[in-house]
């Protein structure tokens, strides 16, 4: 599920650009994961949570400096198997895992497709978050209206617009990232209006 209007852009951004879009889509959906791994006991938030950080200080170039290829095998074995937890909520939380480890390969050797994946994945997410909470009676036509018009999705494809706005922007460097590490933060609340707060 692609917006054609982004497309093309993403083949513009600079290097750190592309990280940036990236970091902010798995910060958006960090609490997905965040919130699966506390409820059934999985995987190591503390630890994916320092890796992301880790990313927002290297596009900073502060912070101790870390080697992401390490990194990548740590990321790796915090993906839930679909096929062992039958439940929806491994879903999102594996594409959260799967958005930063993405996240990290963009690092290591920026690449626009992969980072428009990474766009495209986040709006996949959305989109069966809304499936699931449809009428199963209505048609398809009639589904992929619902999708397109929720809520979610317009803050969805609203989110993404406001990045590629803030990181194009002629703002410094390290206003423009604060700027956008406050957006994909969203109080918490996951692309899915999902918040990890006891």
């Amino acid at each position: 599920m692609s917006d054609q209007r982004f497309d093309k852009e993403f083949y513009d951004l600079k290097d750190w650009q592309l990280v940036a879009f990236c970091a902010a889509i798995s910060e958006r959906m960090f609490p997905n994961f965040a919130l699966f791994s506390r409820l059934m006991e999985f995987g190591d938030v503390s630890k994916m949570r320092q890796i992301l950080d880790a990313v927002w200080d290297h596009l900073n170039d502060t912070g101790a400096k870390m080697n992401f290829e390490v990194q990548l095998d740590k990321v790796e074995v915090n993906m839930p198997d679909l096929d062992e937890f039958e439940m929806y909520g491994a879903s999102p939380a594996l594409d959260a895992v799967v958005a930063l480890f993405s996240t990290l390969n963009t690092v290591v050797a920026a690449d626009a497709g992969e980072v428009l994946n990474v766009a495209n994945m986040s709006r996949e997410s959305v989109a069966t978050f809304i499936e699931l909470n449809a009428d199963d009676q209505i048609s398809d036509e009639e589904l992929v209206r619902f999708i397109n018009t929720h809520e979610l999705m317009q803050q969805e494809d609203d989110f993404q617009a406001d990045i590629l706005e803030i990181i194009q922007d002629d703002l410094p460097r390290r206003e423009a990232l604060a700027e956008l590490r406050e957006l994909s933060h969203n109080d918490g609340y996951s692309n899915l209006g999902i918040c990890d707060s006891e």
